[in-house]
């Protein structure tokens, strides 16, 4: 089976989510069910059939988070000691763009970690793919969806 990518912030997060929905969420829906049934016929009982819905939910959710976590390959880039300044998984990245002078910072993270809001970037989005292996001073044409974009890697930093 294939290990996708993980920082080590990523995983400690999805096992937080995981420990919550088996210790809050779980034992919530299933007291909901309980007192849904006691209110007399299932078949006509909305509350039973949203807290059925809402437990398999959670049931889905649980088994997706553990198989998330049985595939991870868990890295943490201050721990990886020949990168040398070269843009790596889980690199933070400072970037300025050719055109317009503007500097943005990324950081490079797995998939259920990305959240461009924050500055966490897909290691298979097309900016992260091309700034992998590029060193500070490099520059990294990305295709964007309005054109070629380039940008200077101004700064690598490993977090």
């Amino acid at each position: 089976m294939k290990k996708h990518p993980m920082t080590v912030h990523g995983a400690e997060r999805l096992r937080a989510e995981l420990h919550r929905l088996k210790t809050v969420e779980r034992p919530a829906v299933i007291q909901a069910i309980a007192e849904a049934r006691s209110h007399g016929d299932l078949s006509e009982n909305a509350d039973y059939d949203a807290a059925k819905e809402r437990q398999g939910f959670i049931e889905g959710r649980i088994a997706d988070v553990e198989s998330k976590l049985a595939h991870a390959q868990v890295i943490n880039p201050a721990d990886i000691y020949d990168h040398e300044g070269r843009v790596v998984f889980g690199a933070t990245v400072e970037l300025e763009d050719a055109i317009s002078g503007d500097t943005v910072s990324y950081q490079i993270v797995g998939d259920d970690e990305a959240d461009i809001k924050l500055g966490k970037i897909s290691v298979s989005s097309p900016i992260a793919r091309a700034l992998i292996g590029k060193s500070e001073g490099d520059t990294a044409e990305v295709q964007a969806p309005g054109g070629v974009r380039e940008y200077e890697v101004l700064v690598v930093r490993y977090v």
